[in-house]
C-alpha cells in the first residue's frame, strides 16, 4: 500500500485523446470505475489525424457514436492532382467500393481528430464521466494493491490499473522504464496546419506535386471553413527544416499551386511532423498499460494513427472491466499485449513501406495519396490464446481470433436487426445456429447472464430469437444451410470459438473466469 491509500478497482486513463477517450467510454458502458485527466486545460481544436477507417467505424459503432461521425464528416472527397502548377485529373480511389451484409462500411471518414474527440466526449458525458483538464501526470508508483499517480503539483489519485495513452512524448511511458526502439529521421518531415483560403474550391482534396516528388496538399476539413495544408518544410541555408509559420505556407503555397490571387489567413495550428517509427517493447508493467502513440509511432501514410490507437483501447476495454470487476483471471490482461503487441509492429511496417511508395509515385503526373491506401485493418488475432479451436465453420472464410462479420436478420417478431445491433451489448455473445442446439443455448444463457447473451438463429418451426432470413449470417460465418453450429463472439467482435459441443462454451467462459497470468 502506499501513503495508507484505500485500495481502488477504478481505472486511471492518462490522456483524452482518441484513445483514451474511446477505453474510458468501453469502461463506463460496462460498469467500470473510470477517471480519465488530460495536461490540457481545454480540448483543442486541430485536425491532425483526420481518417477514420472501415474496421473503426465498425468499433466506434459499438463504442455508439458512428452515427455521429457519419453526420460530421465526409465518405466521398475526390482527389485532385496537379503536377507542376497544372490539373491533370480527378480521381476518387474508392469509387466502386460497395457496402456488403457482412461489412457495412465501404469506405473510411475524413473528419477532423478535434471534431472526433468531440464526439467520444460528448458519448462519454452520457455515461457521468467527464475530461479532468489541467491535471498533469508526471509519473506514478505501484505496488501489489493499485497504483498511485503522481501529479506535477505533487498531488496523488489512487487507482487500481493506470492506463498511459498521452502521446508519443508519453511520461507514462518513461516512468515504466520500457524501450521504445526505433528511429527519428531528422531528413524526412513536413509542415501541416489548419488556414483558411478563400476562393479554393472544397470540394476535393486538392494535391499539387512537382516532378522531384515535393508539393503541398490542401483537404477540406468538413463542418469548417479550413483546409488541413501539407507540405514539405522550408529549409535555412544550412539545410534545417525551418519553424512552420503562416508566411512560409504561403510562399510554399505559391511555389507549387501557382494560383494567383489566392491568400492563405487564419491560422489555427502550425505543426512541424517528423518521420519517426518507434514501437515499444511492453505494453504492460503490473498494473499499468499503454496504448495509441505512447506505444507506437509511425509514419503518417494510410492513416492509421488515430485509428490504431482506437483499435488498442477497444481491445483493452473489455479485458480490463472483466477484471476490475472479478470476472475474469488476471492472465485476461496478458492477451491486450498478446494481441496488440504484434499489431503494433505490422503498422510500423506497412506504414513504412507506404510512406516511401507515395513518395515515388507522385514523382508521376496524376498520382496522389491513394497510392499509401492500406489494407484492411482490424481483421483479427488468430495467433491469439484467447482464439480456440475450431470444431466446426469453415475455415477458408473465418477462424476463431478473426473479426466478426456483419449481417441482416430478423428479430423475433419479424423487425430487421443487423448482428452488429446484437454485439454491441458488452458481453460475449452465443449465436446457436439450428434446431439442434437451442435448447441447449437457452440453458446456458440463463446461467451465465452476467458474462453472456445468446441467441439461437433459426431454432425450427419460426422459431428463434434470430431469423437468418436471406442466408447472409450463415455464409459469412462459413457454416452450412441447416446445419448445428455455435459461434461465441467476444466483446470486441472477434470470434472466440466455432463448435457444436456446448461444453466447449461452457469451458471457454470458464477459462475467462480463471485465466492465470502467463509465466
Amino acid at each position: 500500500m502506499t501513503d495508507g491509500a484505500v485500495p481502488s478497482e477504478g481505472v486511471l486513463i492518462v490522456g483524452a485523446g482518441p484513445t483514451g477517450l474511446t477505453l474510458a467510454i468501453e469502461l463506463a458502458r460496462r460498469g467500470a470505475e473510470v477517471r480519465i485527466v488530460d495536461a490540457a486545460p481545454a480540448p483543442h481544436r486541430e485536425s491532425r489525424g483526420k481518417g477514420l477507417q472501415p474496421r473503426t467505424l465498425e468499433v466506434l459503432e459499438d463504442v455508439g457514436v458512428t452515427e455521429r461521425v457519419l453526420a460530421t464528416g465526409t465518405t466521398r472527397l475526390p482527389f485532385r492532382k496537379y503536377f507542376d502548377g497544372a490539373q491533370v485529373n480527378d480521381t476518387d480511389p474508392f469509387a466502386d467500393t460497395r457496402p456488403t451484409p457482412a461489412a457495412p462500411y465501404e469506405r473510411g471518414v475524413l473528419i477532423g481528430q478535434w471534431q472526433v474527440e468531440e464526439l467520444l466526449r460528448e458519448r462519454l458525458a452520457e455515461f457521468g464521466v467527464r475530461v479532468e483538464g489541467g491535471t498533469e501526470v508526471t509519473g506514478f508508483e505501484q505496488d501489489e494493491d493499485g497504483v498511485t499517480a503522481v501529479l506535477v503539483d505533487g498531488e496523488r489519485i489512487r487507482s487500481g490499473h493506470l492506463v498511459g495513452c498521452d502521446g508519443g512524448r508519453s511520461r507514462v511511458r518513461k516512468a515504466m522504464g520500457v524501450r521504445f526502439d526505433g528511429t527519428t529521421d531528422e531528413t524526412q518531415s513536413m509542415v501541416v496546419g489548419d488556414v483558411e483560403a478563400e476562393g479554393i474550391s472544397r470540394d476535393v482534396w486538392h494535391q499539387w506535386f512537382a516532378s522531384d516528388g515535393s508539393g503541398v496538399m490542401l483537404c477540406p476539413m468538413p463542418g469548417t471553413n479550413s483546409f488541413q495544408f501539407q507540405a514539405g518544410p522550408e529549409l535555412n541555408a544550412g539545410g534545417a527544416p525551418l519553424p512552420p509559420s503562416l508566411e512560409g505556407f504561403q510562399r510554399i503555397f505559391d511555389r507549387y499551386a501557382q494560383v494567383p490571387g489566392i491568400t492563405l489567413t487564419d491560422p489555427t495550428w502550425l505543426s512541424l511532423w517528423r518521420v519517426n517509427v518507434r514501437m515499444v517493447d511492453r505494453m504492460r508493467v503490473g498494473r499499468v498499460f499503454l496504448a495509441g502513440d505512447a506505444a507506437h509511432i509511425h509514419p503518417i501514410a494510410g492513416g492509421l494513427g488515430m485509428n490504431t490507437g482506437i483499435q488498442d483501447a477497444y481491445n483493452l476495454g473489455w479485458k480490463l472491466a472483466l477484471a476490475t470487476a472479478g470476472q475474469a483471471g488476471p492472465g485476461l490482461l496478458d492477451t491486450y499485449e498478446e494481441e496488440r503487441l504484434p499489431v503494433a509492429a505490422w503498422t510500423l511496417g506497412i506504414t513504412s513501406d507506404l510512406y516511401a511508395q507515395v513518395r515515388e509515385a507522385v514523382k508521376e503526373p496524376g498520382t496522389g495519396v491513394e497510392a499509401a491506401a492500406p489494407p484492411p485493418m482490424g481483421t483479427g488475432y488468430r495467433w491469439s490464446s484467447l482464439a480456440a479451436p475450431a470444431t466446426t465453420g469453415d475455415p477458408a472464410v473465418l477462424r476463431p481470433g478473426d473479426r466478426a462479420p456483419d449481417a441482416p436478420c430478423l428479430d423475433a417478431s419479424g423487425r430487421p436487426i443487423r448482428l452488429f445491433q446484437v454485439y454491441a451489448d458488452p458481453r460475449f455473445t452465443l449465436l446457436g445456429f439450428g434446431t439442434e442446439v437451442a435448447d441447449a443455448v437457452g440453458k446456458l444463457a440463463g446461467g451465465r447472464d452476467d458474462l453472456l447473451q445468446a441467441f439461437t438463429v433459426d431454432g425450427g418451426d419460426g422459431n428463434g430469437d434470430l431469423h437468418d432470413h436471406e442466408g447472409h449470417a450463415r455464409h459469412a460465418y462459413g457454416i452450412e444451410t441447416s446445419a448445428p453450429a455455435l459461434v461465441l463472439i467476444r466483446p470486441d467482435n472477434h470470434i472466440a470459438l466455432f463448435t457444436r459441443d456446448l461444453a466447449d462454451v461452457t469451458n471457454y467462459l470458464s477459462q475467462i473466469t480463471t485465466f492465470t497470468p502467463n509465466e
